[in-house]
């Protein structure tokens, strides 16, 4: 059962599994992902989320982000998540669905705050979660099916906190049962003129695979098994999941590389669909401004996405600044 092979693969993954290579980028994401969310820190969904989180107070909880506040970590989660994603401007990952896994960093450091955790141990949860969320989204893309890619965000966030946590085999594996039952996010988020939400969704999911790995870890068992169930999550969401190995698993001749080495960090806040649009638009309109530029500009063609009618016309800046990713 795919549950069972996470929740084993989340055990055995040991700091010195990880090359040298790998604990880099950890460093360069979560970096990366503190500039997303200090540049988001004044928008109104964080706002908003921030607020929430300050009205409960954990002693021994997890810190907002520019705040003495400590609250639930995974009301941490969903505030400090919303500010790393509300820019679009952290990781990507394009695959069959495509993602931001550094999503998933939010969730970790909350859980790591509360639980004392030592860096090594943020370190090897932060690979595990990039690890498991694009597997998922090498494997089947879930956007066709009307819903949306964060609904893998449970599994890789729960991961990543049992991995933290320090839980058990079998907390581990209800962990991922209960992140998979009740966390179906509707692709409506990214469809039209977006609201607030589009900042949030992937901060809501990480935040239920932290309540997942929370009731977990009391005792509380979700459903089995959540994968290949009569009514379960490649049956009704997602169709056939067949992973390969795992970073770190030994292949038929070398252990697997580790997919966060697949992914890349932004240069500037754009779609993946125009990004290769950027560099040129930017030197093209320096060299209009310094007057170099006297000819008629050149026609300029792109993914048809990124012309879609909302991205000029929508009414709000979520819609205008990106179209539907």
């Amino acid at each position: 059962m795919l549950a069972d092979r996470l929740s084993r693969y989340c055990q055995s993954l040991c700091y010195d599994d990880l090359p040298s290579a790998v604990v880099h980028e950890v460093k360069r994401r979560v970096l990366d992902s503190l500039g997303c969310a200090l540049g988001a820190w004044n928008a109104l969904p964080c706002r908003i989320a921030r607020r929430v989180g300050q009205s409960v107070q954990a002693a021994e909880g997890a810190t907002l982000w520019g705040t003495n506040h400590k609250t639930l970590p995974d009301l941490a989660t969903f505030a400090n998540g919303a500010l790393v994603r509300y820019l679009d401007f952290n990781d990507t990952y394009l695959a069959k669905e495509p993602a931001h896994p550094s999503d998933n960093i939010a969730a970790i450091l909350a859980v790591g705050e509360a639980s004392r955790a030592s860096g090594q141990r943020v370190i090897q949860a932060i690979a595990l979660a990039y690890e498991v969320q694009c597997r998922l989204c090498d494997t089947a893309a879930l956007r066709p099916r009307g819903w949306d890619h964060v609904t893998y965000g449970p599994f890789s966030s729960a991961l990543a906190a049992a991995k933290v946590m320090k839980l058990s085999d079998a907390q581990t594996l209800q962990a991922v049962n209960l992140a998979g039952v009740a966390n179906i996010a509707l692709r409506q988020t990214r469809v039209g003129d977006l609201s607030m939400w589009k900042a949030c969704a992937f901060s809501n999911a990480a935040r239920n695979g932290v309540f997942a790995a929370m009731l977990a870890q009391r005792g509380m068992t979700g459903p089995s098994p959540i994968f290949e169930g009569e009514k379960g999550f490649m049956k009704l969401v997602s169709g056939p999941l067949e992973l390969p190995l795992f970073g770190g698993e030994k292949g038929p001749s070398e252990p697997l590389t580790f997919k966060i080495l697949d992914t890349y960090i932004k240069r500037y806040p754009e779609t993946s669909k125009s990004a290769a649009l950027m560099s040129p638009l930017k030197s093209s309109a320096a060299s209009r401004k310094s007057g170099i530029l006297t000819r008629e500009r050149p026609p300029i063609t792109a993914f048809p996405t990124v012309w879609l009618p909302p991205c000029w016309t929508g009414r709000s800046r979520c819609t205008r600044s990106r179209p539907n990713i």
